[in-house]
């Protein structure tokens, strides 16, 4: 059953109403990289290859098993550097072109009045493409998150420029969620189950919505009123199937979040926009307009992956369909902030990617692709394993400080290890740098720490075990953070005892080892993680006693009332 609710009629604006004139909205990046940025990112090259001659060198080889598992982990993270470099040197093309700029330039009709809808004045002006009208449905995923962020996510969309109908697709079932979007004006569409997750909730709205275009947003993504204004017209190529902007985050106010918004930063500002040049830019979920008639092509949205968004993407390549990103925010929306929500997101995300590499892989046979596109989904869909590699890497000490094992041949000096890790790893850092302004010791912290997270992912792909669907924003059952962490606590207590016997060791023997610093160094960032849990911990409890404190306190005012009745 779906319930339905349309909004409001929209009336006229007063005629002494005077349109504010639009602020020209800069693009964040138009050619992704600057000169320096092509320097540095040719040096970074050249540093990841010579760390590569370094290891693969016979004369540097040690013993094999801490050998072998510094090779797979380090192969792994070089070739997804270097597809990386490859990519980012490739996004000079600004997707902006002359039918992009014809096509904005006349996408209103200025003649047309202003609307007003809710009590609220909105440019709600029909929109246009060579000439045509076009029709937008503008759909907001919900599924428990709290009102007053659902609230300002409904309210910005409303308020999105040119003429569309906004919807509330509500798998959370609720009638306050209802109430909410009757109130402001939005229509409202509850399922009776939740089959497909979110992009069965979007295929269930397409079957009652009309719209030529739809953009879909998560629920605390509040979008920009300039939106249409910046996507729309690119649809003026027929052969475009989606435009996507980035997740640009705006609640960086921990480590957690700060953490998982700044590990994004790199992928939306440099990543994506040269994956224009191939025509392999791919859907991430929310911020994303489609046309309708090329999701119609695949079936609609894919609903048998965690990552819906990259598998419909691919199926658009493979039926020869276009995508555009645009490196400009047009929606701010909530990084996890908590270590629940952050593992509960990278767990659906790297599932959704082994779930690609595995079940349709881009370099198989059959696949309708080309060469470029099969390359850069590869790296999309192996992009999670980099993160079991500092598992593999956080092993190596240990087994030279208790089992005398070393990596590499006793021959080869501190010195020379350190130039060609320094050549590789220091070059990551500068460019990390140099992209984000400054380092951030909370996506290395985050990186180290992960590694528990995409295990269980590639496990699960590979048994077959499914993972069960949660929003990022359900904050409808708070737990500790410890309960998502115990790997992580039990290699940090180990890492720790690690480090004792290791300088203890040292200290007799009269001098610092290099697996004393490494083993040291690994059990710092892991302890970082540990603290920031139990702060957040902290912090939760101190949140439950304010609650309860309220709770009394409301009891008590209410109690006399209560007696005198």
């Amino acid at each position: 059953m779906t319930t339905l609710n349309s909004p409001r009629q929209r009336l006229v604006a007063p005629p002494d109403y005077v349109e504010p004139e639009p602020v020209e909205r800069s693009v964040e990046t138009t050619k992704s990289q600057s000169p320096s940025l092509v320097m540095l990112v040719l040096i970074a090259t050249v540093g990841i290859l010579a760390y590569a001659w370094f290891l693969l060198n016979p004369a540097s080889r040690g013993d094999w098993l801490p050998y072998s598992m510094v090779i797979l982990a380090e192969s792994i993270l070089i070739a997804q550097a270097l597809l990386s470099m490859w990519t980012i040197l490739s996004g000079s093309q600004d997707p902006r072109d002359f039918a992009f700029h014809n096509a904005r330039a006349a996408l209103f009709h200025d003649a047309e009045p202003i609307g007003r809808g809710s009590m609220r004045v909105y440019d709600r002006r029909r929109m246009y493409l060579d000439g045509e009208r076009v029709s937008v449905d503008v759909f907001i995923t919900t599924y428990g998150e709290p009102l007053a962020v659902i609230r300002e996510t409904v309210t910005a969309a409303l308020a999105i420029r040119g003429s569309h109908v906004t919807w509330v697709l509500d798998d959370g079932r609720s009638d306050e969620v209802r109430d909410l979007a009757e109130s402001l004006g939005a229509r409202y569409v509850r399922r009776l189950t939740s089959g497909g997750a979110k992009a069965g909730n979007v295929n269930h709205a397409l079957a009652i919505s009309s719209g030529q275009f739809f953009a879909i947003f998560d629920a605390d993504f509040v979008a920009d009123p300039e939106f249409l204004v910046e996507t729309v017209p690119f649809f003026a190529n027929a052969n475009v199937a989606f435009v996507q902007t980035p997740q640009t985050y705006g609640n960086l106010h921990n480590v957690i979040s700060r953490g998982a918004g700044y590990m994004q930063s790199v992928f939306y500002r440099f990543i994506q926009p040269g994956r224009n040049r191939f025509n392999a830019a791919f859907c991430v979920g929310t911020n994303v307009i489609f046309r309708r008639t090329a999701i119609d092509d695949v079936g609609g949205l894919y609903t048998d992956s965690k990552s819906e968004d990259v598998w419909t993407s691919l199926m658009l390549h493979e039926r020869g369909w276009n995508t555009v990103f645009i490196p400009m925010t047009l929606a701010v929306g909530h990084a996890p902030d908590t270590v629940e929500a952050y593992t509960k997101q990278q767990l659906r995300w790297a599932t959704g990617g082994f779930e690609i590499l595995f079940r349709r892989n881009p370099l198989a046979r059959g696949r309708k692709l080309t060469l470029d596109q099969r390359l850069q989904y590869l790296v999309t869909a192996s992009f999670y394993l980099t993160g079991i590699c500092p598992l593999l890497l956080l092993l190596v000490p240990p087994l030279e400080i208790y089992f005398d094992l070393r990596p590499m041949n006793l021959s080869t000096t501190v010195f020379t290890w350190l130039l060609y890790y320094s050549g590789f790893y220091v070059m990551q850092i500068v460019l990390a740098f140099y992209t984000m302004g400054s380092f951030r010791w909370e996506t290395l912290m985050l990186a180290t720490a992960s590694f528990p997270i995409y295990v269980a992912a590639l496990v699960n792909v590979l048994v077959g075990k499914e993972q069960k669907w949660s929003a990022t924003g359900d904050r409808t059952k708070v737990s500790s953070p410890f309960n998502f962490m115990i790997p992580q606590v039990l290699f940090f207590i180990f890492l720790a005892l690690t480090s004792v016997v290791a300088i203890y060791r040292d200290l007799d023997n009269g001098f610092l080892t290099l697996a004393t610093a490494w083993n040291v160094t690994n059990t710092v960032i892991l302890g970082s993680f540990v603290i920031a849990a139990m702060g957040e911990s902290r912090s939760a409890k101190v949140a439950a006693r304010a609650a309860r404190r309220v709770e009394t306190a409301n009891t008590t005012i209410r109690s006399p009332k209560e007696v005198s009745a």
